[in-house]
Formats: C-alpha cells, sequence, structure tokens
C-alpha cells in the first residue's frame, strides 16, 4: 500500500508455502487476498512477492504473465518488490546454509537475479515514477568462501547485474535496485564489511555511477539487531558512503537472558529447516557467533562454552528467529523491537532514505505452537495494524 512521502507496505510472501508458479499464484488468491480484506484501508494493495527460480521461469512465460498482470488489475493489487533471496524450495525441508546457494559466486545467481528483474520491469506499474526491488543473499555464506577468486567472482557477477538492470531501467524508464541483504554468519554480516565490499566494487569501476542507483542494501532490522548494531549509526555510514538503502525489511529477533530455565524454554525455537544464528554478548569479552540455536544450547551446556548460572546472568544471546512484530515479550524472552523503533525514527527524520517497507515474518510454520493460536491470515493482519499504528503516530501512514 502507498504510505506519505512515496513509501510503499507490503507484507513478504515468502511465509507461504510455493515453489512452483501454480502453487505462489494459489497462494496469492487464497492468503494474500484474505490479508488485503482484512487490512482493508482501500486503494491498491501491495504485494511484496517471493519467486523461487522455478517459480520464475514458469512465470516468465507469456501467457502466465499476462494472466497474472491482469489478476493484478482486477483485484487492485500491484508488486513493488520481489525477494530473489531463497533460490529454491523454502519450506518444508532442510533449508540451513542451503538458502545462500547458489551464491553470487555463480552464473545461476546472476542469471535467476536477472530474471527476477526482467518480470518486475514489466509488472511494476508504470508512471508515477514508483521504483522496482529485489533482495538478495549478502554475497554468500562465510563458510563457502575460502579464496580471494571467489570474492572477485562475486564482484563481476555483481557488476553483471548492475550492468543489467541498468538497461532494463533505460529501456522502461522504471527505476531498478538490487539490495544485498547482510546477515549473521554471511560474508556481508555487519555494516562495517558491508561499506569495505561497496568501496572495493567501487574501486573495480572508478567514476561508474550505475552501482549508486542500481545497487545497495536491503536493510533488516532483525539481523542487524542480532549483530548489537546502533541503527542510527548505521544507516548513517551506509548514507554517507552513497549506499542505496533499496529496501527496509521491517523484522525482529529473539533476545534472551541464557540461564537455565530460559535456554529449556529456546528449545522450542529449535527447528530442522531454518537457521538460527546466536550473537552471544558479554560485558569485556567480544561477541561470541554460533552458527545455530541448537548448538548454543549444546555448547551452553557443557564444555568450554558452558554458562554457570552466575555467567548466564551476564550474558545476553540474540537469536536469528523472525518473530512476529506484534508478538509481546514472555517471562523468559524478549524481541529486538526497540531496534525497530529505532529505525521508523530514522525514517521519520529522513523521508528520503527509502520507500520500500516489507515486513518478513517467514517462520510461521516452524514457530513454538504457543504462538500460534491464530491463523496465518491473522497474524499478517495483526503484523499490518501494529506496523500502521508505529507508522501512524510517526506522521508516516
Amino acid at each position: 500500500m502507498k504510505l506519505e512521502h512515496g513509501r510503499h507496505l507490503a507484507y513478504c510472501t515468502n511465509i507461504h508455502k510455493g515453489e512452483t508458479w501454480d502453487e505462489v499464484f494459489q497462494a496469492l488468491k487464497v492468503h494474500t487476498l484474505a490479508v488485503r480484506d482484512g487490512v482493508d484501508r482501500g486503494g491498491r494493495f501491495a504485494i511484496g512477492l517471493r519467486l523461487s527460480a522455478a517459480a520464475a521461469r514458469e512465470l516468465a512465460d507469456r501467457k502466465r504473465l499476462v494472466e497474472f498482470q491482469r489478476w493484478l488489475d482486477a483485484e487492485n493489487c500491484y508488486v513493488f518488490t520481489i525477494n530473489g533471496f531463497p533460490y529454491g524450495q523454502f519450506h518444508g525441508t532442510r533449508v540451513k546454509e542451503k538458502v545462500y546457494a547458489p551464491d553470487w559466486t555463480s552464473d545461476d545467481r546472476v542469471l535467476y537475479t536477472n530474471q527476477l528483474f526482467d518480470l518486475l520491469s514489466e509488472i511494476l506499474p508504470a508512471g508515477g515514477g514508483m521504483e522496482g526491488s529485489v533482495s538478495t543473499v549478502p554475497c554468500s555464506f562465510k563458510e563457502f568462501i575460502h579464496r580471494p577468486e571467489q570474492v572477485d567472482a562475486m564482484r563481476r557477477n555483481l557488476w553483471r547485474c548492475v550492468e543489467h538492470i541498468s538497461e532494463l531501467s533505460e529501456k522502461t524508464g522504471k527505476l531498478l535496485h538490487l539490495g544485498l541483504e547482510p546477515e549473521p554468519l554471511c560474508y556481508l554480516e555487519t555494516t562495517a564489511e558491508t561499506v569495505e565490499f561497496f568501496r572495493c566494487l567501487k574501486s573495480d569501476r572508478s567514476g561508474d555511477d550505475r552501482l549508486s542507483r542500481h545497487l545497495g542494501v536491503n536493510y533488516d532490522a532483525c539481523h542487524l539487531a542480532v549483530e548489537y548494531e546502533d541503527a542510527r549509526e548505521g544507516l548513517a555510514q551506509l548514507m554517507s558512503e552513497g549506499i542505496l538503502i533499496s529496501k527496509l525489511h521491517l523484522s525482529s529477533a529473539l533476545k534472551a537472558t541464557p540461564t537455565q530455565q530460559i535456554r529449556s524454554a529456546l528449545g522450542a525455537f529449535v527447528d530442522p529447516v531454518y537457521l538460527h544464528q546466536v550473537v552471544e554478548r558479554r560485558v569485556g569479552v567480544p561477541l561470541r557467533r554460533i552458527r545455530d540455536l541448537d548448538v548454543a544450547l549444546r555448547e551452553a551446556g557443557s564444555g568450554p562454552f558452558a554458562l554457570s548460572e552466575e555467567k548466564a546472568l551476564s550474558t545476553e544471546w540474540r537469536i536469528h528467529f523472525h518473530v512476529p512484530l506484534h508478538c509481546a515479550p514472555s517471562t523468559l524472552w524478549g524481541t529486538t523491537s526497540n531496534y525497530l523503533q529505532d529505525v521508523f525514527g530514522i525514517l521519520q527524520e529522513n523521508p528520503g532514505i527509502c520507500k520500500h517497507l516489507e515486513m518478513e515474518t517467514y517462520t510461521w510454520e516452524v514457530m513454538p505452537t504457543e504462538m500460534k493460536h491464530r491463523d496465518v491470515v491473522t497474524q499478517l493482519v495483526e503484523e499490518y495494524e501494529w506496523t500502521l499504528s508505529e507508522l501512524k503516530r510517526r506522521g508516516m501512514a
């Protein structure tokens, strides 16, 4: 939906199952329209579309694409952004670190992302100056990168994509941009790492301003909160470097003091599908990054990283588990909602910082049972209500 200052808000449809185009389209018809009707603000309803590589190839068929465009018009909906992070299956099977593959060392990632932009350039509404964005993996997973040649390949491939996006933008008159999404334990993990990588990209083609127009950052509030970053400092640093904020993911993470009782409760958030990186902070000790929540729980019980009750009380865990935005903290764990509040404050003070806002809570299927007392449509409607309320009290909705 369109907000103040030319911004657009949607929820990301990666919360719904769907790896083929037919499955995606069915989810839009069943779930997304129900969410639209539950929000019921009038005007056109925005969709944050998630397409796997298989679904993108199928939608590229002219007949299917025209059918989808007609459906969008008939239902008074529009697409302004696509989630191009997960290339393959994203539900119902082990995803974990496979979500980062193929990474930006690969031609497959380039071809997939270019196809998403081809599709977006056609379905993005013409006129009105609406921009189109695609979000993508933060280059790679750190564990995958072992040689300088891989880094060189990532930079070359991103420039190939920038060239494609630039040509499409000139051809269609629609401004399109790609957002790299920093995430814990990934090649681009922190704001500092992201800034340094962009400096290298700029040095590859000094003076080529296409980079600043067509490649930027998809700033995920959950991910950067897990890194204990300061939202104001991080966003200010990106802006001072001239790095485009392509999209803002409105998302919250888990945080907890890992006493034995709380660790027992956190076991409910362990699942076999997604990676839930943990970043541990303790006074006077460097941040410790742990690959997954089950590993953190196991290590805290015994061995060199074991946590006594005294040590646990002076320790904080932030966990990459997207929890609903309106989710109230429990007596055992909290959320990083305050970080998101800081992001909203920056948006209020800097109206031009970013035009694309997307709520992303894809973890519906793996949330603990007690958090699923409502159906997915109701959860999404409540996330809209919370987000719109927060934006409205700041004069942004």
